[in-house]
């Protein structure tokens, strides 16, 4: 079940658990989370950042609603490609963007502005 990401304190133990996972398999996309993160807490509705728990932990997943269209957006790491990827509403839904360290930081501030 997913936990609401409602505080500074929780973001930092999601920030901190990506990071950590980073190191270990996911090396193509550490930067591009940084940002990533930055661009979900500007653009989502107050009260809106969901995290999956798995095991008693924060997990790669998360899910928010945009403040300007009310669309939801789950955000998972794709093992396959090496990528992070915005799906529309659940993690099931369709790729709508894919990120990685290689994704200017201009276009990834393009793409939330339009979210």
């Amino acid at each position: 079940m997913p936990i609401h990401a409602d505080d500074v304190e929780t973001l930092h133990r999601y920030a901190e658990g990506v990071m950590s996972r980073v190191a270990h398999h996911a090396g193509n996309v550490g930067a591009i989370a940084l940002t990533l993160l930055g661009g979900i807490i500007w653009r989502a509705a107050p009260g809106s950042i969901e995290i999956k728990q798995y095991g008693g932990q924060l997990a790669n997943m998360l899910w928010w609603e945009s403040a300007s269209t009310g669309t939801r957006y789950a955000f998972a790491y794709n093992h396959q490609t090496q990528e992070i990827e915005i799906r529309d509403r659940t993690t099931q839904g369709a790729v709508l963007h894919r990120f990685s360290n290689a994704t200017p930081v201009t276009a990834v501030e393009q793409i939330f502005s339009m979210l």
